[in-house]
């Protein structure tokens, strides 16, 4: 959701878990094994047909991409970030890192919001902020059977495509997102395994199903005019296609995938006995907090729970795992 200036603090005090992001995607040698299967080439081929319309250069660094997309079926706005070296080694493959926004913001959100610009001047990473459209859920729209806009193939096969093309991207990709764009950091990591070698969630949706959840992810549809069964269908009737795009149920699909989970307690910071505080009620992440990149999810008779996670407590008594240095570099 759009943030307000209560909450700009903490998404600059957020900012700063990019760093475990960032020290992946530096280490781009190690991420080319576990990215280079994740996007086939019939998906290249189709995404190929996306165009850049339109490009408006904010500074030497920031450039904001008018995609015409025909995945979504619409003429769709990309914020990019370039590294400082970007002016004197444009041809130099680098690694990208994807920032979602939230539910009723825009691709502007991250640069609005928080201090990106300056904490990814000096990391060898581009970095890109795509629009979800106004409910800022980056999915394929059921539409009642018909298809609908597919925010998901925009995002992950189309925008990669046009940034191989317009500034020499290389393979290795990470996704992270706030809100609703927590919510497709966790859904593209599980729905497209291998296709991103680290994903964060900063209080994301990452179970669509749990109690209220539904009613919640049915107002932000309603909020912008849309009818909340056009989004993935009745939760009854087309429960197979709700759990198609649930991390929670894809959870064992995230073997491999480096991860960073961020959620509010919804405790006073004060509160210390981690019992009394609700957790992401997932899979990966059962028990209090998530995990951390680097850990593994082990399997349990109640499911996967995630291993090896360092939980600390962040702004307003939100948790989070402690992420840690970047991986060591394979030969």
């Amino acid at each position: 959701m759009r943030p307000t200036r209560r909450h700009r603090r903490s998404l600059r005090t957020r900012l700063a878990a990019l760093t475990a992001t960032a020290a992946l995607l530096a280490t781009g040698g190690a991420l080319v094994a576990s990215t280079a299967q994740g996007t086939t080439t019939s998906a290249r081929e189709d995404a190929a047909a996306a165009d850049i319309v339109e490009r408006h250069w904010l500074d030497e660094r920031t450039v904001d991409l008018t995609v015409r997309s025909p995945a979504v079926g619409a003429d769709v706005p990309v914020r990019v970030l370039l590294p400082d070296s970007y002016a004197e080694a444009p041809d130099r493959e680098r690694p990208v890192l994807y920032l979602l926004h939230g539910a009723h913001d825009d691709h502007t959100s991250w640069t609005r919001e928080t201090d990106v610009e300056e904490f990814m001047a000096d990391k060898e990473v581009i970095t890109v902020m795509p629009s979800a459209g106004p409910t800022g859920i980056p999915t394929d729209w059921w539409n009642f059977g018909r298809g609908g806009a597919d925010y998901e193939t925009f995002q992950v096969d189309e925008v990669m495509e046009l940034l191989r093309e317009e500034f020499h991207a290389g393979p290795a990709r990470a996704v992270a997102g706030v809100s609703t764009g927590g919510y497709g950091a966790l859904a593209f990591a599980a729905r497209r395994p291998g296709t991103f070698a680290a994903a964060a969630s900063y209080s994301g949706i990452l179970d669509t199903t749990a109690t209220g959840m539904r009613t919640v992810v049915g107002a932000i549809v309603a909020r912008e005019g849309q009818l909340p069964a056009a989004l993935w269908g009745g939760a009854v009737l087309q429960w197979a296609n709700w759990s198609a795009h649930n991390p929670y149920r894809l959870a064992d699909r995230l073997h491999g995938t480096h991860l960073y989970v961020s959620q509010g307690t919804a405790c006073p910071a004060t509160t210390s006995a981690t019992s009394k505080a609700p957790c992401w009620r997932a899979r990966c992440g059962r028990r209090h907090g998530s995990s951390s990149p680097g850990s593994t999810p082990s399997a349990s008779r109640r499911g996967p729970t995630c291993t090896g996670a360092a939980h600390t407590r962040g702004p307003r008594g939100e948790r989070s795992s402690r992420p840690p240095g970047p991986p060591s570099r394979r030969a």
